[in-house]
């Protein structure tokens, strides 16, 4: 078996990963995640009152550190199940994310042990991990151990470890026909889908309207920052946003702005459709180099066809992958290309 090449990790957006980090730090859209997204009828047997989020006391600095994650528990039954949620938006896929996850769950569980946060038969607690994925690719990589570790003898088979991951990609789940529809979750997923101004104002209004409590306030201005920060000027780059601190503010602006933004909002789309097209077509080119040249070509590919923005050259460059004899050869192409 030929392993993952290793990836080149495109720079995160800190404002995207904040924006999302301070949504999911309120419980009702843990909640919603929860019972939209996750398979089973045993989510029904969840006690969601008891959300809490665990900071401070007892994760080590490794967890706490780390700008994409969260860690939620709630009861099951008589004892605690945890939630391990990722955010992963990076452009890159990471083809080694199920070790990446096993890596984080042993962490947890050594300061469980050390902070004695055991079950009462002194067992550790079960965790669902979950990847919260907002890319424009396909999701490809493994979601369980096994496929990337070389078989092995059957005597060894009981010391291979395991370890999977529940992945939710927001772009499948938004154009899912049986979407949960009064689902915080869902609504922040159409808003990322959405393709106009009108459509994003539309379920802003339903937002509205679901939260006018006044102990959901910190949601609501959650919402609004995001949608400040990170969702405008992704669609309308350039255009000054006002910062807003509550949700019927963002209703308000987007209203008496949405027939001069709509031409705008357009052609932003057309833009970000073509740039996905292109993103596409750039990972299947480094997935055909690695199949023919090797993992080493491959990641030497990957900063190559990044620069390359123009449809017709990438697909000239198709064309090059197959007639090249060797991966030297490939790369040559590349260098020279315009």
């Amino acid at each position: 078996m030929k392993p993952p090449a290793p990836t080149i990790r495109h720079r995160r957006d800190p404002t995207h990963d904040s924006g999302y980090k301070l949504l999911y730090a309120h419980a009702a859209m843990v909640r919603d995640l929860l019972t939209g997204f996750v398979p089973g009828d045993w989510v029904h047997s969840l006690d969601l009152s008891t959300l809490e989020r665990c900071s401070g006391s007892y994760i080590t600095d490794d967890l706490r550190d780390r700008a994409d994650d969260l860690i939620w528990r709630l009861r099951w039954g008589e004892e605690w199940l945890y939630v391990y949620l990722l955010l992963e938006f990076q452009s890159t896929i990471d083809p080694w994310m199920a070790v990446r996850i096993q890596t984080y769950l042993g962490l947890l569980y050594q300061d469980l042990i050390r902070a004695e946060q055991l079950s009462a038969h002194g067992r550790l607690p079960p965790v669902l991990p979950i990847v919260l994925y907002n890319g424009a690719q396909v999701w490809n990589a493994a979601e369980t151990l096994e496929p990337l570790i070389e078989p092995a003898p059957p005597v060894l088979a009981d010391y291979r470890p395991q370890q999977a991951y529940l992945l939710l990609d927001e772009q499948c789940l938004a154009k899912a026909e049986q979407a949960p529809t009064r689902n915080l979750s869902a609504a922040l997923f159409r808003l990322e889908a959405s393709r106009s101004a009108e459509h994003a104002l539309t379920i802003v209004r339903t937002l509205v309207d679901w939260l006018k409590e006044p102990e959901q306030s910190s949601l609501r201005r959650a919402f609004a920052v995001w949608f400040g920060r990170v969702f405008l000027p992704k669609r309308l780059p350039g255009v000054s946003v006002t910062p807003m601190n509550d949700l019927s503010e963002v209703y308000h602006m987007l209203a008496d702005n949405v027939e001069t933004w709509t031409d705008q909002w357009k052609q932003q789309g057309l833009e970000q459709g073509l740039e996905e097209g292109r993103e596409t077509t750039r990972h299947i080119l480094i997935r055909q180099a690695r199949r023919r040249f090797g993992p080493e070509i491959a990641e030497q590919s990957q900063p190559l066809l990044a620069r390359i923005s123009d449809p017709d050259q990438l697909e000239e460059l198709a064309d090059q992958l197959l007639l090249s004899p060797d991966g030297d050869t490939w790369l040559t192409q590349l260098k020279r290309a315009p």
